[in-house]
């Protein structure tokens, strides 16, 4: 039996990027919680980052990582400053343009990759390579109001330096990556053929920016190719397992799910359409979503089903799987978000926190799987359901979340991992991702509640979050690919010069992309050879494109327009989900539909605890 394909708003979810549209927003503050307050919690999470990030700096730099108790660092992932990495577009949004200088010109200075160590290549990806993209972009424009004078893109020289030493990890014979390579020998022998779902195929967006921004689709080319090599052996029910033999394509693992060793695969189909446009990603998301919502869907959580007959393998709740509510939103399902995060959040306020490993079936945490390492994936969905819905329910979440952590997680420098969240037992280390996501999130829900002023709201582009919380901009050199000449393969406005012997059919993929590019909701793919030969990286355009001027790069001019002359204002647009449809008079500013409501007594999932569930 093959799941049902879910059909839903996709063009309009570049607008559920901002959450902007007043679809989803009312004018007033959530009720319960004034602008006061709200900027009260803003500054204590900001203090929050400083208390940590200090502490980090002054004990820890330049090792990876901070030990909170003990006041002192450690190498964890390859020995180059990692915190200080993830945490620059953190510092950027905060707006300490004095600190994210210092640290953009330390780095620059001083980071180099070649080293004999042996790396994670989805943790280096995410973590920092995300990072040093991100700082680049935001260092290099002065839109985003934090150009530094004296960058030469030191950043961007360091990324694609650290991408190539990663590349040998994609020579398999399925194009799915190793897991781990040594950034001055490559791949060794000895190394393991069996990785994760998500660590295949959560590269794209880092690998994909750095086409953009190098000129150099081999980035991309590798990346994507590693999506279809995970997808090629999907079963046939749409699931994906959680670990594969690079070597063989034999999957290791057939436990299917939204959580641990395949969650980003996910995410990461999604938001690569997002950033990119490439309807490819959208026609796997779209059946990769619609398989999960089928088999793995038990409302309000999420289970783990063999991959191949759907049968039950285990009813667990694992901490990883609180991303999909705010993938959800991005995705315009807002409904089933909102259930799930009621559920994901009850058990937040059973324990403080959420274990790894939540049991469904006994509905008490998972013997093992006990401990909170300060993930943020909770609090990066209560933000998004915060964006979209402006229920009050989540900013009383995040303040919750908020005195969880200054009271049970604070140490003497910085934030320390929870070793079991029923006793609050501490732990003497702080993950990067604490900086680069935990902190952000929170931030930025308050920060919206209290009148939004900082980059991600006010700035000049709409931003696509990486799965490590590194801020990717959807400019016209990252997102409008056909308008953007000098990227090798790309798709360009003005007629191209073919070079001798090359078929130009520019024509051809101008009509594939025409859905997207003209703002419809059409999902329609082309035939399948056709559409492997128009997306193939191999078959890439090729021609001789004028240069793009800064304007034109950045989608600006100088008068601050992010508007072209030919570019079609549309006054009316029409966004459906499920049977609801909702009009938007873009004039008025006002929704014409009653059918969606704000008010808390008619949303689903008003539990908030643990006492009315029952055990699957």
């Amino acid at each position: 039996m093959e799941a049902p394909s879910v059909q839903l708003p996709f063009f309009f979810l570049v607008l559920l990027l901002s959450i902007s549209s007043p679809i989803f927003i009312q004018n007033s503050l959530a009720d319960g919680v004034t602008p006061d307050e709200a900027k009260q919690l803003k500054d204590e999470v900001r203090e929050m980052f400083y208390h940590a990030f200090n502490g980090y700096m002054k004990h820890a730099f330049p090792l990876d990582e901070l030990r909170p108790l003990s006041c002192e660092g450690e190498d964890s992932l390859g020995g180059y400053a990692l915190t200080l990495i993830d945490s620059l577009d953190t510092l950027a949004l905060l707006g300490d343009r004095e600190q994210f200088a210092a640290s953009v010109e330390w780095i620059g200075k001083n980071l180099r990759f070649d080293i004999n160590k042996t790396v994670s290549v989805f943790e280096t990806t995410i973590r920092v390579l995300g990072g040093l993209l991100s700082a680049h972009l935001i260092a290099n424009d002065h839109t985003t109001g934090m150009k530094l004078a004296s960058y030469e893109n030191q950043l961007l020289d360091l990324a694609e330096d650290l991408a190539r030493r990663l590349l040998p990890a994609f020579d398999t014979p399925t194009g799915i990556p190793f897991g781990s390579v040594n950034l001055l020998y490559g791949v060794d022998e000895h190394e393991s053929k069996i990785t994760s779902t998500a660590g295949g195929g959560t590269l794209t967006l880092e690998f994909g920016v750095l086409s953009r921004l190098t000129n150099d689709p081999i980035f991309e080319r590798v990346t994507k190719n590693a999506v279809r090599g995970l997808w090629a052996r999907r079963s046939k029910l749409n699931l994906v397992g959680a670990h594969i033999n690079v070597f063989t394509g034999e999957w290791t693992q057939k436990d299917a799910g939204i959580g641990t060793s395949i969650d980003s695969f996910y995410e990461y189909l999604l938001k690569a359409y997002l950033l990119f446009g490439d309807e490819e990603y959208l026609f796997i998301f779209q059946e990769a979503y619609g398989a999960a919502m089928h088999y793995l869907f038990n409302d309000p959580w999420y289970v783990e089903v063999n991959m191949d007959s759907a049968a039950l393998v285990w009813p667990l709740f694992n901490s990883l799987q609180a991303f999909w509510p705010g993938l959800q939103v991005l995705a315009g399902d807002i409904d089933p978000a909102i259930r799930t995060h009621a559920a994901f959040f009850s058990v937040w306020k059973r324990y403080g926190f959420t274990p790894e490993g939540f049991n469904l079936a006994t509905l008490s945490v998972q013997h093992g799987q006990k401990s909170y390492p300060l993930r943020p994936e909770l609090i990066e969905s209560t933000y998004w359901l915060y964006k979209a819905t402006r229920n009050s329910r989540y900013l009383d979440a995040g303040r919750d979340m908020v005195a969880s952590l200054q009271y049970g997680a604070r140490c003497p420098c910085g934030y320390c991992l929870i070793s079991d969240v029923e006793f609050h037992k501490q732990e003497d280390h702080m993950e990067s991702f604490f900086l680069a996501e935990t902190v952000k999130y929170l931030w930025l829900l308050f920060d919206l509640a209290a009148g939004p002023d900082n980059l991600v709201e006010n700035g000049p582009y709409k931003y696509v979050f990486s799965t490590e919380g590194h801020l990717l901009p959807a400019t016209p050199q990252i997102s409008l690919v056909r308008e953007h000449c000098s990227y090798l393969g790309a798709f360009c406005k003005s007629k191209m010069e073919p070079e001798s012997g090359m078929i130009n059919n520019a024509t051809d993929v101008e009509e594939a992309k025409h859905s997207f590019s003209e703002g419809t909701t059409s999902t329609e793919i082309p035939s399948s050879s056709a559409f492997s030969e128009l997306t193939s990286t191999t078959g890439l355009i090729r021609g001789v494109c004028p240069g793009l001027t800064h304007g034109q790069k950045f989608g600006i001019t100088d008068t601050g327009s992010t508007m072209t002359d030919d570019e079609p204002v549309n006054e009316r647009e029409t966004v459906q989900k499920h049977s609801t449809v909702v009009e938007t008079d873009q004039n008025s500013g006002h929704s014409q539909s009653d059918e969606i409501s704000h008010d808390n007594s008619q949303e689903p999932g008003g539990g908030d605890t643990l006492n009315d569930l029952h055990p699957i």
